[in-house]
């Protein structure tokens, strides 16, 4: 199976801050990929530096077949990108910010109108287009951030942390929709902080101050563990760390 992301000691520094710590691993095409981890573990400095919207300190990536440090404008081509703070404009309704993307994105009227056509219906997104999407409720805005994200027919979607302060059934709800796009063939690479939902990844990734202490399906890490749940096997590996001093 080809590899969709393929990364080897990468490293990102800030100052005398280790963001990310020499992290190696790889996706698969067509897997839902997960990184877990709390707030300030390096998640979303890593998915910037995919992205081609952060340079490497050190360390070798390949995305979709691209070089981060020298294809950069080719990998946003190919990659969709929903961040973690909400970045639409919440002035505009939500049919203006879809064609906001579209025009972002390059996308003829035909194209956009194809593209709208099969997403909203994916997304369900049609009864909202004329609402301002400052009034549309917060699960919707995070449909309305995938579906701009989307409409180009990215082969690799990144998400950061996409569910973050939405109510549990619009968490659900949400799931339901990446494990779609999964089985449509799109790859996604997620990250998140909720123990629950990294169940739901084919693999996944647990960080831990910039670095990847345990990576493999839940189940085998479980397994490996010999933990009932992620949240276990996240608390004994970064208690673990921690009473080694912060070596893996």
């Amino acid at each position: 199976m080809r590899d969709s992301v393929r990364v080897h000691e990468l490293t990102r520094v800030f100052g005398q801050l280790v963001a990310v710590d020499h992290i190696s691993f790889h996706v698969r095409d067509g897997e839902i990929f997960g990184f877990l981890g709390a707030n300030g573990a390096g998640k979303t400095t890593t998915i910037r530096m995919l992205c081609g919207l952060l340079l490497p300190s050190s360390g070798e990536a390949w995305v979709e077949g691209f070089d981060i440090y020298t294809q950069a404008e080719k990998i946003k081509e190919v990659v969709g990108y929903m961040s973690q703070k909400f970045s639409l404009y919440e002035d505009l309704t939500v049919y203006e910010n879809l064609e906001f993307y579209g025009g972002i994105y390059g996308l003829s009227p035909r194209a956009f109108s194809s593209a709208l056509q099969r997403l909203v219906q994916f997304t369900g997104m049609r009864p909202y287009y004329k609402r301002l999407t400052r009034d549309i409720p917060l699960g919707w805005k995070q449909r309305l951030a995938l579906t701009c994200a989307l409409l180009h027919q990215p082969k690799l979607l990144f998400l950061d942390e996409p569910t973050a302060g939405v109510d549990p059934i619009s968490r659900r709800n949400f799931w339901k929709l990446i494990y779609g796009l999964s089985q449509s063939g799109t790859t996604i690479f997620v990250t998140t902080h909720y123990m629950d939902e990294a169940e739901f990844c084919h693999r996944l990734s647990i960080m831990h101050e910039g670095k990847i202490l345990a990576m493999g399906s839940p189940s085998t890490l479980k397994h490996t563990y010999r933990k009932k749940t992620i949240e276990d096997v996240f608390i004994h590996l970064v208690r673990g760390k921690m009473r080694s001093g912060g070596k893996v």
